[in-house]
């Protein structure tokens, strides 16, 4: 493990000093791309001793002997993960601010967290964070509805980030293997699979995506019925490819069918038939 150089600052030095710009440049920047490479020993080595770890998304205070086990958890599975900064890292004296965007699948329309750090370095090590997420949802055409800003405080243990990791590994889940086409489909079947608790799958898909669970379960089935349209033979058997991919009633088929595309089955079928 190589530990960063020292930087030490006289207690006459200004904190807005150009110096100390150029301090905190360095640091934050070497703390910057630990994260993104998955250097969890370099991201600690750059921790003050004393370092506090605002996570107002969470609620929570972390120090230094917290700190291990939450780098690991929050940090990128890969280089290429993607963060949206929405903004280049700015400094300011002894202190850093960085803006991105984690953008979450699984929702109706766009739902992401926009996320803001103000990182300060004192004797070339950082030694507070504050990190502050919000919950944006962006409204599609076909859900109006759905735009507002709610905080969405995490009580579960979960970062933003972490939060976009788990609608990741669900959307990968139902794509890869598609539990869904079993109509008696369970939460507990999904958080048993995926190795997360139905509290932390709950509450993604209840406070953040804004919808329950058998709403994204049939979301997924009705995606799966309307690709399964382009094979089908003709005359349609509409009822038929519902329960085929895991429908369990014509009711809650139809109710779907007609939140997602404005449409019933059978006005969309003539309109497919029109082009």
């Amino acid at each position: 493990m190589t530990r960063s150089p020292s930087f030490p600052v006289s207690p006459t030095e200004r904190f807005d000093s150009p110096e100390q710009t150029d301090i905190t440049r360095d640091v934050v920047l070497r703390y910057h791309y630990c994260w993104k490479y998955r250097d969890l020993d370099g991201v600690m080595a750059l921790y003050h001793p004393d370092v506090e770890y605002n996570d107002f998304f969470q609620n929570r205070v972390l120090h230094l002997h917290d700190l291990r086990e939450y780098v690991r958890a929050t940090m990128p599975r890969d280089p290429e993960e993607a963060l949206e900064h929405s903004d280049r890292i700015r400094m300011d004296g002894d202190t850093a601010f960085i803006q991105y965007r984690i953008t979450l699948r699984g929702g109706e329309g766009l739902v992401s967290f926009r996320t803001s750090e103000a990182i300060t370095v004192r004797d070339g090590l950082i030694w507070q964070v504050n990190e502050y997420a919000s919950l944006m949802h962006e409204a599609s055409a076909a859900n109006p509805e759905a735009s507002d800003s709610r905080p969405a405080i995490s009580r579960l243990g979960l970062s933003a980030r972490q939060l976009g990791f788990l609608a990741d590994d669900l959307q990968h889940y139902f794509q890869q293997h598609q539990p869904y086409l079993d109509a008696e489909l369970n939460l507990q079947q999904v958080a048993t699979a995926t190795g997360y608790s139905r509290n932390q799958i709950s509450y993604l898909l209840n406070q953040v995506l804004g919808q329950s669970f058998y709403r994204y379960v049939n979301q997924a089935r009705l995606q799966h019925l309307l690709a399964a349209l382009d094979s089908a033979p003709t005359p349609v058997r509409i009822d038929e490819l519902a329960f085929a991919a895991g429908f369990n009633s014509l009711s809650a088929f139809y109710s779907c069918f007609r939140q997602h595309t404005g449409l019933t089955p059978k006005a969309y079928l003539k309109e497919r038939a029109a082009r």
